[in-house]
């Protein structure tokens, strides 16, 4: 087996399953006994993408004005999705009182495990569009 115009080309055949690694090739040109069964070409592909789940804006804006009125911050205080509350100083008390307010402002009753997963402003308002949706 031979690699051509590459950096490394590992394979293994163990009865019928094969394992293959590449790293960092350009081109390969794969043979065996001399004869060349299989080349093809690698192309970086463009890590540009972004899955995201988040909540829409206003979502996101209404959690934040309870999360200020619940931890009693000033109204100049800049929060954004990736604040957390433990930073902001919610101790588990606070949390609580802030779900509990997120559960009146929405018409939605969040279970104790979701709300035990809810660490970040952004955390809070996914939850709640996925509660809104359920919601009949």
């Amino acid at each position: 087996m031979a690699a051509t115009a590459g950096s490394s080309l590992s394979m293994q055949t163990r009865a019928s399953t094969g394992t293959t690694k590449f790293s960092s090739l350009k081109a390969v040109s794969l043979s065996t006994l001399g004869k060349n069964f299989m080349s093809f070409s690698l192309r970086p592909i463009p890590a540009h993408l972004r899955i995201s789940c988040a909540a829409k804006p206003e979502t996101v804006e209404k959690v934040c004005k309870i999360v200020k009125k619940q931890l009693a911050l000033p109204d100049d205080a800049t929060l954004t999705g990736e604040s957390k509350f433990a930073a902001l100083g919610a101790d588990s008390l606070d949390t609580v009182e802030i779900v509990m307010g997120l559960e009146e402002e929405f018409g939605i009753s969040v279970e104790e495990d979701s709300a035990q997963s809810i660490a970040t402003v952004q955390d809070a308002a996914d939850l709640i569009e996925k509660l809104v949706e359920k919601k009949p």
